[in-house]
């Protein structure tokens, strides 16, 4: 799915966002090196001199022991002054209530830990990237569900 960046109207940058944040203050990366190598892959730039920096929510959370039982979000990236949030995930009917829990957990964590971060996502912000094609049934309660959270598995995030 292919998504055009807005003008980022917001004051501080992605980098100040996450530095303004308490639990991942320290988890800032620039460009797409906080995502993991074998994700990278899975994020195109078009202009890559637009990417703010990104951040590996999952992992600076668990490396800090927080939210242990929780069913955390992967990856937020800046591009174009405004926050992408993915999720890289086997796209299988089985994991649908899996995805869902995460963006729920995200998009609360947003509004609670992370609101300067927060007032940075993109119009549409939450993607769930798929590792290996999609094989959700398209007639499944699962499928429904997904429909209705506004999730729809990718094969890859785009940013123009």
């Amino acid at each position: 799915m292919k998504m055009k960046a807005q003008k980022n109207k917001v004051n501080k940058t992605f980098k100040e966002a996450v530095e303004a944040t308490l639990e991942v203050h320290n988890c800032f990366i620039d460009g797409k090196q906080a995502i993991k190598r074998e994700d990278r892959d899975k994020v195109e730039l078009t202009d890559p001199r637009k990417c703010g920096g990104s951040l590996f929510i999952d992992k600076c959370l668990f490396d800090q022991g927080l939210y242990p039982q929780a069913s955390r979000w992967d990856y937020a990236i800046d591009y174009n002054g405004e926050a992408y949030f993915f999720e890289v995930h086997p796209a299988i009917t089985g994991q649908v209530v899996t995805v869902i829990s995460k963006l729920h957990w995200l998009r609360n964590w947003l509004i609670q830990k992370a609101p300067e971060i927060n007032k940075m996502k993109a119009a549409y912000a939450f993607y769930w990237v798929q590792t290996n094609g999609c094989h959700i049934l398209p007639n499944s309660s699962q499928a429904r569900a997904l429909r209705e959270s506004g999730l729809k598995p990718i094969s890859k995030l785009v940013l123009k």
